[in-house]
């Protein structure tokens, strides 16, 4: 999602230019009238004034006309939005969505070290040192912000709250040095990290900060948002970064924004001379190098933070005090340097050097041209690659891991059981006992993992999987709880995309292990597969599929490229090869005669000559309302859909920015979409709600049922506010640390992803509110993302890995509506992708509802004519750009026809159409536009009678004047 810009407001302008240009023209007609007809010209004054008045009034009618023209056509979405009556939140809602934010950040936190019992905190007085405890990280920048309009509880206002007294005179240091946090946004990014130097901390005042309590806290905090990936070299060209001090710079060539600034090593080592008990307390979404945490002594203990929303932080002083016990778990793996990631050399920046014919323009990237990125590592994505490179001893896996993926530490200890395995009608099913063994009460979580056969060379497969998981209750000590765990077999299955070319699970021994992480097992039995099952008829699909799925994404695997992709054959023999950057920058010809945007083109080149012409404008007189409830294939629909007319088609599909058009004719209201991950941010209104807790904090949960009642509380919120849909959730992977989103995504693994943003998706549908999840698909980094970024992965991954949380959103949680992405996938824009979004999405997992684009400002390749030929019903658009349909063939109305019909879907299975067609008020700049047409029309009539008298006076005058003299002759003769 991209916020208002300065091309918004250029595309606004070009928009109405038409009707400006009139206006000019009519402007200076007018004026040409006034200086033209003059004494010498027309010496007649009558009739000189009369053309006078008469030009100008044709001026003042002109200019009326062209403003309603503007005002009820380009302008009439932008309108709508902006005077859409404010329905704020109750006070009930706010204080239900603030309680929750804290419990959700309450399980989120991590505890990953904790030596010597140095937490829960002894002393209720501890000094925070470190300039982000004064300015945390509560989300993430972009769609990702928090409203302003309702109090934020800081980091230190969370201690605060929690009993804990934290030293002023080292925060009123911080505030002093800089109040604010540098700006990173989507078209520009200061990179800086405020923090004062060591030199500058007197000795007096650490002699004060020893003299007040012998705990310290240091707070490092990373930001991430939409728009830009986090610098992987802070020396790099084009980052923004001011240094803390004149004697040093904060990082060195290579040194990442994910690693310790030299001004931040520089405070650790001045906490850790003067404190013995030192727990840091890192806040951001991004896995960070914690390495340094072992290299001293005194930091006895590390706490993982991720944002934490609007109120989220009063969880932190309660963990920190012992009111909660930490529960939380990792959503990514934590390893100890960021270049070793797989895909670390197949992450940002990378052009094309033979598409120089395809120039576009943005405002992030500004004149640009096509893109790519190779996702080289497959499905060894996270842990998946580094519990698997261990299994195979292609690494010493704590030479690179410092915590692994589902690793978190408790001020309790805790057993797990885990009772006998059934294998049974292709279900597997068993119990594990959870009890607690310490003295303080708290929640576990049972993360169940297996391990598949694997064949040398053959179907590539992970050593280790997350195949399912729950979270206990809050157990006293000594307390137990039996959780039930039951998954299907086919859950197990790889997709072979080489030969079968489907889901296949192959024979053998499935090792089913629970653990306390992706590394750590308690305990493991074994079921044996007799047979290979291939999932590849009608009678015997995968996961419930509506139809085979079977390869869709051929041209996206980039073989012509010579794209390398990692395999586990011979212990991971090409890793050096396939993880190597890449080395061939040209799009073969054969692709590149495949490659579209809108210098090139043409929808004719899909037209089908045998597609006959739909109905329009039927009078059938059928209602939105009358197809509420009713299945998506049902007769009515035909007859509804014969009603629209190609201009009704065409307004509600081109502008679908922040909500669905009205369609007066059959009773279809405006409705409201609005943005924000982790809240609702009506950009127009400036109306928000609570801002949650991020994405990768409902994933450090692990709890399902806090993510059903995230869910719940948007949907909660969207009917205090009026909302019909939520542009969320995101949930694209952490396939990389730096990417600038991963604060609104969930985590590396897609069982995880998909559980919680499932769950979020089914609360908020219950609620009648429709959620678009999204960036689907492969939308996995920031750069480039608006340069026609090709993204090449073979199919494999992007099932079992990219595609696999949409998969669940809909299967599980009854999606409703989605939002693509930016990217193309291979060739194809993702947005007009139709083995995306019809074949994968609509024929396999048996979606209904609309698909939006993201935010449509053109960009040089979206255009609404080739989107709904795709399977993209509707443009993320306000403002006139490629958004409307030009093409009027049969094949065009009928792709115009399927697209209303999946927007109209969606708006009559909300909650606004639950009790019938809603009454709607006339929109205030309408009825402000009536009166004023009212207005103009009476003052015209008025000043044309005035005129009209005027010239019929002077006529008569003159008339009396010339007649005058005549009846004088005689006299004088």
């Amino acid at each position: 999602m991209l916020s208002i810009n300065w091309s918004d407001v250029w595309n606004v302008i070009a928009s109405i230019a038409p009707q400006l240009i009139a206006i000019a023209v009519v402007f200076v007609l007018a004026l040409a009238l006034t200086i033209g007809v003059n004494k010498k010209t027309v010496k007649n004054v009558g009739t000189r004034k009369l053309i006078h008045s008469e030009s100008w009034l044709v001026f003042l009618v002109a200019v009326v006309v062209a403003v309603s023209m503007m005002l009820f056509g380009p302008l009439a979405s932008l309108l709508n939005s902006a005077t859409a009556t404010k329905y704020e939140l109750s006070q009930t809602t706010i204080s239900n969505a603030n309680k929750l934010a804290k419990e959700i950040q309450a399980e989120a936190i991590t505890m990953l070290k904790n030596e010597d019992g140095n937490l829960p905190l002894a002393n209720k007085k501890v000094n925070v040192f470190g300039w982000g405890s004064t300015n945390p990280v509560y989300g993430g920048t972009g769609s990702g912000s928090m409203n302003q309009n309702y109090k934020t509880t800081s980091l230190l206002d969370g201690l605060k709250e929690a009993g804990i007294e934290t030293n002023a005179d080292l925060s009123k240091l911080y505030t002093d040095y800089r109040a604010d946090r540098p700006v990173v946004a989507m078209a520009e990014q200061d990179w800086t990290l405020p923090e004062v130097p060591a030199d500058q901390y007197s000795d007096s005042l650490i002699s004060k900060a020893k003299s007040f309590s012998d705990e310290a806290v240091v707070v490092i905090t990373r930001v991430g948002g939409e728009g830009a990936d986090l610098p992987t070299n802070m020396k790099a060209k084009g980052i923004t970064y001011t240094n803390n001090s004149k004697d040093y710079e904060d990082f060195k060539d290579g040194e990442s924004f994910l690693e310790l600034s030299q001004t931040e090593k520089n405070m650790i080592d001045l906490v850790t001379k003067n404190f013995d008990k030192v727990t840091v307390v890192y806040n951001g979404a991004n896995a960070f190098e914690l390495g340094f945490v072992d290299q001293y002594p005194q930091i006895k203990s590390v706490l993982w933070c991720p944002p934490a929303g609007q109120t989220g932080f009063s969880a932190l002083g309660d963990v920190l005090s012992g009111e909660t016990n930490p529960s939380g778990k990792t959503s990514d793996t934590f390893i100890k340097d960021l270049t070793q990631q797989p895909s670390y050399n197949n992450f940002g920046d990378f052009k094309y050097d033979n598409m120089s014919e395809f120039p576009t323009e943005n405002f992030e990237e500004g004149e640009t041209s096509p893109a790519f990125v190779n996702y080289v590592e497959g499905i060894y994505v996270g842990y998946k690659y580094w519990e698997t490179a261990a299994d195979e001893g292609a690494i010493n896996y704590d030479d690179y891991v410092q915590y692994p993926f589902g690793y978190g530490l408790s001020y309790t200890t805790f057993d797990q059981k885990m009772g006998d395995v059934t294998y049974s009608g292709g279900k597997v099913s068993f119990d594990v006992t959870v009890t607690n063994t310490g003295d303080k009460a708290g929640k576990d979580v049972v993360e169940v993992y297996y391990n598949p056969p694997y064949t040398n060379g053959g179907i590539e497969k992970a050593s280790t999987n997350l195949v399912a998981f729950e979270k206990t209750k809050e157990l006293a000590p000594g307390a137990s709880e039996t959780v039930k765990i039951e998954f299907d077999d086919d859950d197990m299955a790889s997709y072979d995309s080489k030969n079968a070319k489907a889901y296949v699970l192959e024979k053998g021994d499935y090792d089913i292990s629970i653990q306390s992480d992706s590394h750590t097992t308690i305990a493991e039995k074994t079921i044996t597969v007799d047979d290979t099952v291939t999932y590849n008829s009608d009678s015997n699909t995968h996961n419930g599929d509506k139809t085979v799925a079977t390869n869709v994404f051929d041209d996206a695997t980039g073989d012509e490229l010579g794209i390398t992709y990692l395999s586990r054959a011979d212990h991971f023999a090409n890793y050096a090869k396939a993880t190597a950057a890449p080395t061939n920058y040209t799009l073969p010809e054969d692709l590149k005669a495949n490659f579209r945007n809108n210098s090139n083109y043409k929808a004719s080149e899909t037209n089908n000559d045998s597609d006959e012409m739909p109905t329009t404008g039927a009078k059938n007189g059928v209602r939105l309302a009358d197809l509420t409830g009713k299945d998506y294939d049902d007769p009515l629909w035909n007859q509804l859909l014969d009603q629209l007319t190609f201009d009704e088609m065409d307004n509600l599909i081109a502008f679908g920015g922040y909500g669905t058009q009205a369609v007066n004719s059959i009773g279809k209201i405006a409705l409201t979409d609005v943005d924000g991950p982790a809240s609702l941010n009506n950009n127009f209104t400036g109306v928000g709600s609570i801002g949650f807790p991020s994405s990768t904090s409902v994933a450090c949960t692990w709890n399902k049922d806090l993510a059903k009642q995230f869910g719940d509380g948007i949907g909660n919120m969207a009917h205090d506010m009026h909302v019909a849909g939520w542009y969320a959730p995101a949930m694209n992977i952490h396939r990389n640390a730096f990417a600038g989103r991963n604060f609104e995504y969930f985590s590396e693994d897609a069982l995880l992803s998909g559980t919680m943003a499932s769950q979020q998706v089914a609360g908020a549908q219950a609620k009648g509110v429709y959620a678009f999840m999204k960036h689907f698909a492969l939308n996995d980094q920031e750069t480039n993302r608006l340069s026609e970024l090709n993204t090449w992965a073979n199919e494999q991954s992007i099932r079992e890995i990219y595609l696999k949380p949409f998969e669940m959103s809909v299967k599980e949680g009854g999606a409703g509506a989605v939002m693509s992405s930016f990217n193309y996938i291979g060739t194809e824009w993702a947005g007009s992708h139709a083995g995306l979004l019809n074949t994968v999405l609509r024929d396999e997992w048996g979606f209904r509802g609309m698909v939006l684009t993201d935010y449509f400002g053109g960009y040089g390749y979206q255009n609404a004519d080739r989107a709904i030929r795709g399977g993209n019903d509707v443009m993320l658009a306000t403002t006139d750009v490629t958004n409307h349909i030009t093409d009027k063939s049969a094949t065009s109305i009928k792709a115009m026809r399927t697209a209303s019909h999946n927007i109209l879907y969606t708006a009559a299975n909300s909650w606004l159409y639950e009790n019938g067609e809603p009454d709607v008020p006339t929109p205030i700049w309408k009825t402000i536009t009536y009166v004023v047409w009212g207005v103009v029309a009476v003052l015209v009539i008025g000043l044309e009678f005035l005129t009209i008298q005027k010239y019929l006076k002077r006529r008569k005058q003159a008339t009396v004047s010339i007649a005058a003299p005549a009846a004088d002759a005689p006299a004088q003769a």
